[in-house]
């Protein structure tokens, strides 16, 4: 199976045909579903369908006195299954997880809703969204769709496949470690994890996993992300990108934050197809790697067990009703706590080394993973800290921004070998429209 992303519309031209009348929000959000229909079986990206109250908000699109003014009229997406969405149950990738169903929106979907967006499900992840893969043993592993046989990446897996796919336009994610830009990267499509607190997090809460957690979008172009990201952010002006200028100053770096993992070849390969059309454009690039500090994944790990912790006891499981792996992170979390929790000092004085990185660039270039994506479900059976040096092993480029809080964006250029070529573009904080003007530019390389 192959992602047809070529031959499907953008969320900007669904907007565009929709407003103007040329396309009906009820056929957009037909031939959605049906793909749904047709793919899912095998992909597993879906937790819910919405098909009979998808229809029914579609034909309210059409039917608005105001239509031709929502930036995403008609737009179909699909909203990761630990972010509510009215009717709907949220299950957390869970089977420990209550099966009611949620009263209201969050505040999030609200804002896509607003936006003119048509909520067409909710999507796959792992239990507790912990992992960099999307599988569970309550609800199995969601595929790759170039490749059904490896994973989709994690944890916002099934948005990721959704999208590729054509089953969703856009959709929305939680973005811990890189959630939603693996997945972005395995699948081909943009990912875009925002500065922390640009948007805010679901269920109003004030931080997640102790500060990691973000909320980000993923679409099939830059500027698809730009829109859905404005929309999120509650500003208008962030879809507009800026002017784009060859006097920024990117950098390129294979360095590994961590010994655990370090780039195989196709990855390299990426960077190097990233800095050969950014030259191409008229930018001049250049080597320079971060000071990764030496416990820097140590650091992020705490604060991540500990996430795990506080969520669990948040949302009142049963811990029997885990996975095995889960409730030994949860037992790790807790004794991180016990000892007086994550270190806030050491969270800032990464920060301000990367932001002492950002005085002399512009844009950091790395790679997204050091390695490609496994076999579907291959980790299910696992325990916690097999997989999580497998984890370690294959993902180690992503986390330090969320510890930062700097914004970082996935780009895709192309495949090599059956799979996608793709690249992560970071910035200073609140940079989020140079990097999707400097990756809409890429698009169209």
């Amino acid at each position: 199976m192959e992602t047809t992303t070529d031959k499907l519309l953008s969320a900007s031209e669904i907007s565009k045909a929709v407003q103007s009348g040329a396309m009906s929000a009820v056929d957009v959000v037909r031939t959605h579903l049906d793909r749904i229909a047709t793919l899912d079986p095998q992909l597993n990206a879906f937790q819910s369908v919405r098909r009979a109250a998808a229809l029914v908000e579609a034909a309210a699109i059409d039917r608005h006195p105001r239509r031709s003014e929502l930036p995403l009229a008609g737009v179909p997406v699909a909203i990761k299954d630990n972010i509510a969405v009215a009717g709907e149950q949220m299950r957390h990738g869970s089977a420990a997880t209550s099966t009611a169903t949620a009263q209201t929106d969050d505040p999030l979907v609200a804002r896509l809703r607003a936006a003119g967006c048509v909520v067409v499900g909710t999507t796959r992840m792992p239990e507790l969204a912990a992992w960099a893969f999307t599988a569970s043993k309550a609800f199995g592993p969601t595929r790759n769709p170039l490749n059904p046989h490896l994973n989709s990446g994690g944890s916002t897996g099934g948005g990721a496949v959704a999208v590729a796919t054509g089953m969703a336009a856009l959709a929305l994610g939680t973005d811990g470690g890189g959630s939603v830009r693996v997945p972005a990267a395995y699948c081909g499509v943009v990912g875009l994890k925002p500065t922390k607190d640009r948007i805010p997090l679901p269920g109003g809460q004030v931080e997640h996993w102790c500060g990691l957690t973000v909320t980000g979008p993923i679409a099939r172009t830059a500027a698809d992300a730009a829109a859905a990201f404005a929309v999120l952010a509650g500003d208008p002006h962030l879809a507009e990108l800026s002017e784009p200028s060859t006097r920024l100053r990117i950098a390129r770096s294979l360095r590994s934050p961590s010994p655990l993992g370090q780039p195989d070849a196709h990855q390299k390969a990426a960077v190097d197809a990233a800095d050969a059309a950014l030259t191409s454009l008229g930018y001049e690039v250049t080597k320079a790697d971060p000071s990764y500090p030496a416990t820097l994944l140590n650091q992020w790990g705490r604060r991540w067990l500990a996430g795990i912790a506080i969520e669990a006891e948040h949302l009142g499981l049963d811990e029997a009703d885990l996975e095995p792996r889960t409730r030994q992170m949860i037992r790790r979390g807790r004794r991180v706590l016990e000892f007086g929790g994550p270190r806030p000092s050491a969270q800032q004085r990464w920060h301000d080394r990367a932001a002492s990185f950002f005085d002399n660039h512009d844009i950091l270039v790395t790679p997204v993973t050091a390695r490609g994506p496994g076999l579907a479900g291959e980790l299910s059976e696992k325990g916690y800290l097999a997989t999580y040096l497998a984890s370690a092993r294959a993902v180690p480029f992503t986390q330090a921004w969320n510890l930062a809080g700097f914004p970082a964006l996935v780009v895709p250029l192309g495949e090599r070998d059956g799979l996608p070529l793709a690249v992560q573009l970071i910035g200073a904080p609140n940079t989020e429209k140079q990097l999707l003007t400097v990756a809409a530019q890429l698009d169209q390389v």
